[in-house]
């Protein structure tokens, strides 16, 4: 069997769901969802704040235990009240500045699968024409 029919295979199971999603409306509401701006929003607000509350976390015990372990290791000079954003180098912009990039990971993502909704069409009639050109290959092969 020639390789590029090996590498298409992958190709040939991620794009046999694709129409079969299409048609029954379920790429579609995703389309819809992930191109939402509300959704969008709500999902890097989300990160956001879940970022900001994990900065806030107090680390002094973990760093206490670490340091029981392995004296030697910099754990023993964390202070007992110490956040994990004092340890990461607090940067009070970091938690919306990653907001901001999920928003715009939601928007790509809703870009992305706007473009699937589209070519799902073309991307099932390669995968059928893939399909037959491979099983013509392997019965020319058992000849």
């Amino acid at each position: 069997m020639p390789r590029w029919t090996i590498a298409a295979l992958p190709l040939l199971a991620l794009a046999a769901p694709l129409p079969a999603a299409a048609a029954d409306g379920s790429m579609q509401r995703a389309v819809g969802t992930l191109n939402d701006p509300a959704t969008q929003d709500r999902i890097a607000d989300t990160v956001a704040t879940l970022m900001s509350a994990l900065m806030q976390m107090n680390v002094g015990p973990l760093a206490e235990a670490v340091a029981r372990i392995d004296p030697e290791s910099d754990a023993a000079y964390i202070p007992p009240d110490a956040t994990l954003g004092e340890i990461a180098g607090r940067d009070p912009g970091y938690a919306d500045r990653m907001g901001d990039d999920v928003r715009a990971s939601a928007r790509m993502a809703g870009h992305a699968a706007s473009a699937l909704a589209t070519y799902a069409p073309v991307l099932k009639d390669m995968a059928r024409d893939m399909a037959a050109q491979w099983e013509r290959e392997r019965e020319a092969a058992r000849r």
